[in-house]
């Protein structure tokens, strides 16, 4: 007992400031790498909470240069499907877009537009060969439900269309001299080999500073835990093109993670790997050495968590990344510093103290892209928020798989969060605007220019209970 460590809350410490060459904080480069093969414009990550991150949210904060994990606390199907939103949403040209039969009903396509949340559909034969447009002009102007596709479409013989491969000026070039607002792509035969759409060309040209992969889709990555069939999950997460997988558990340093990991990678070599949650060194040691690509950093530092008060187990958030994020540089990994966030402060010391990136929730959840419902009390606007591990989101869990729940299994879980509310802070892109514009003014304190430098140039001094009073009376007060 005679050694117990001190353990340090990020509130706990101040960065010292620095002889500094930067101008302005404009200047300052912000980008991060998740892993060896995703690199990020932002080091922020909206936490994979089902009242946190959908594809609306995943959306939102790749076109800020972030990326968002679809939550797993749904079926298979359904996290393939924000998955699939995600990458159809800023794509420069959507390789798979969405088709109906010409002998369907109008009702059918409404629907099915509908699920998807597009605005209208390719017309196609049994052979994928394009007989015409249906948009959501035709379906609103018709007024007979169960009318054939074929009566109301835009024929193929009307219609302006692309050959595969176009470059995006020449795209451009047709989307403007013909006033349209999509864009077939066919082939010498007329199969579908693709779409464009005049809002994403428009969104692309605009959003440079946007996560994206290869072909230029937003970056998205999706959660799987360890039980069941989490490793058929994984594989059709990968099939729908997600770029990144998290396995996520409360307790990450356990037998079952280990195993989880190396049957993931097994499975799928080269797909990306987060692992987590962790707090230790000798954690990072395991979960690299089974394969994790990246971990997951914090126990219980969350405001929706409650796991230390009620296990008494944990450790103060600062102090677990600055410990993790050392031994995960020794293993060539990188690290996310995952809770104890309330302010843009907060994020900068998480990286100056080892940490590639930064998650969030609470933040996150109070935003319009989050899933959560709307609440007013007092005449103020809320947000619903949920930890994963509140009773709520157990019973949620369980009725994945089953349609009714036994009784006796509430009656056992003992959650490790809590279910409230978060106020309403706008949008994302508010928001980001807000957080970023700290951290880099925290950089240019540091005189670092790149996250690389704030780690290299970072200084820290630990607070008296006076001088942390005052740094954050004021923010209590508030």
């Amino acid at each position: 007992m005679d050694e117990l460590r001190v353990g340090l809350s990020y509130n706990d410490v101040l960065l010292i400031p620095r002889r500094s060459r930067v101008e302005s904080r404009r200047s300052v480069d912000t980008s991060t790498r998740l892993t060896k093969s995703i690199k990020l414009g932002i080091p922020l990550i909206p936490a994979n909470m089902d009242t946190v991150t959908e594809s609306r949210m995943a959306i939102a904060i790749a076109r800020e240069g972030g990326i968002g994990i679809i939550h797993r606390f749904m079926s298979v199907e359904g996290e393939v499907s924000e998955v699939q939103r995600v990458k159809r949403s800023g794509a420069y040209i959507i390789e798979n877009p969405y088709s109906i039969g010409k002998d369907a009903t109008v009702e059918e396509a409404r629907e099915l537009s509908e699920k998807n949340g597009v605005s209208g559909l390719l017309v196609v034969d049994k052979s994928n060969k394009l007989l015409g447009i249906l948009s959501d002009r035709d379906m609103r102007f018709s007024r007979n439900d169960g009318e054939k596709v074929s009566k109301v479409m835009t024929p193929r013989q009307k219609l302006v269309v692309g050959r595969p491969g176009i470059s995006m000026d020449d795209a451009l070039d047709l989307l403007d001299k013909h006033r349209l607002e999509k864009l077939p792509l066919v082939d010498r035969n007329g199969i579908v080999a693709g779409l464009i759409t005049s809002k994403d060309i428009y969104r692309r040209l605009k959003s440079e500073k946007s996560a994206v992969d290869k072909k230029g889709r937003l970056l998205v990555g999706a959660s799987i835990g360890t039980k069941g069939d989490y490793v058929e999950r994984a594989q059709a997460l990968a099939d729908a093109e997600a770029d990144i997988i998290v396995l996520d558990v409360a307790h990450g340093h356990a037998e079952s993670v280990i195993d989880a990991i190396k049957s993931v990678k097994k499975k799928l070599p080269d797909m990306p790997l987060v692992a987590g949650n962790i707090a230790t060194p000798e954690a990072v040691e395991d979960l690299a050495s089974a394969g994790a690509d990246c971990l997951k950093i914090g126990i219980g530092p969350g405001t929706a968590c409650i796991t230390r008060r009620v296990t008494g187990a944990g450790m103060p958030q600062f102090t677990a990344v600055a410990d993790c994020a050392e031994a995960a540089r020794r293993m060539g990994i990188s690290t996310i510093a995952d809770g104890g966030i309330k302010e843009s402060g907060d994020i900068t010391k998480a990286l100056a103290a080892g940490a590639d990136a930064v998650m969030m929730g609470s933040i996150f959840a109070g935003t319009d892209e989050s899933p959560g419902y709307f609440i007013r009390r007092d005449n103020m606007k809320y947000k619903a928020y949920r930890g994963m591990a509140s009773l709520g989101a157990n019973i949620s869990r369980k009725r994945i798989d089953k349609s009714v729940v036994d009784p006796q299994e509430v009656f056992d879980i003992v959650p490790e969060g809590v279910e409230s509310s978060v106020p309403y802070r706008g949008s994302v892109k508010e928001i980001v605007y807000q957080l970023i514009g700290g951290v880099r003014s925290g950089m240019s304190y540091c005189g670092a220019s790149s996250l690389d430098e704030l780690r290299k140039n970072a200084r820290f001094i630990r607070l008296t209970n006076s001088a942390a009073s005052e740094s954050y009376e004021k923010l209590a007060e508030r």
